[in-house]
């Protein structure tokens, strides 16, 4: 996923030109001593496009962009040495990043807290989190209601340290150098109640797991 640095924003987005401004200046006030406000505005402009493609609503767009900018230059600066976290960095893989992943991501998030930092995204990402799946979860405890679907970034891949495949199989763009796991499991896109609670209650389990293993005070 490779922006163009010139990219501009899609027709269509019906985004205010202003809030986009004001998204990139709170950007380039918290990333500038590491990234350059080009490649800041590139970012913030290649996450709108990315986002518009796959169907967000349209009046969530601006706040969703600089979001999933934010992530993506968070990790950014990492990768270059220049962040400020600490701890292991996580990303959860699905095709959609709109059941599992974003699961596996509110489970780690509830369990790990501040210890560490976690991502997620989708192969090929849908508009919105299955409902049933936010409800499953919530019934845990764990609100994922404010989530969305991104896309693979570049970013979020070389900075993680362990990625976890959660059903994106040869599909998954995997980057050497980093501790790789395959948690198969169904999707649960088109299930019922039930059936996704076993699919949650397996994914807790797996992270649970996975928080021990990373040294993690659950």
């Amino acid at each position: 996923m490779n922006e163009n640095p010139g990219a501009a924003v899609p027709s269509g987005t019906e985004a205010d030109p202003a809030v986009l401004s004001d998204a990139a200046a709170r950007l380039n006030a918290e990333f500038g001593p590491a990234v350059d406000a080009a490649t800041v505005d590139r970012i913030l402009d290649g996450s709108l496009a990315h986002l518009t493609a796959i169907g967000l609503p349209t009046d969530r767009l601006p706040a969703l962009a600089e979001r999933f900018a934010r992530e993506r230059l968070t990790a950014m600066a990492r990768t270059a040495g220049r962040g400020a976290l600490s701890g292991p960095t996580v990303l959860f893989v699905c095709t959609q990043n709109a059941g599992r992943s974003q699961m596996a991501l509110g489970f780690f998030t509830s369990m790990a807290g501040q210890q560490a930092a976690a991502w997620s995204c989708g192969s090929a990402p849908s508009a919105a989190i299955h409902p049933l799946v936010i409800k499953a979860m919530a019934e845990r405890g764990v609100d994922i209601a404010d989530e969305f679907p991104k896309p693979w970034s570049d970013e979020l891949m070389r900075a993680a340290d362990v990625v976890i495949d959660m059903g994106c199989g040869d599909d998954n763009p995997i980057i050497g150098g980093h501790r790789f796991e395959q948690w198969p499991l169904p999707d649960p896109a088109g299930g019922g109640i039930e059936e996704i609670r076993a699919i949650r209650d397996d994914i807790e389990q797996r992270v649970r797991r996975l928080v021990a293993n990373l040294g993690l005070a659950a």
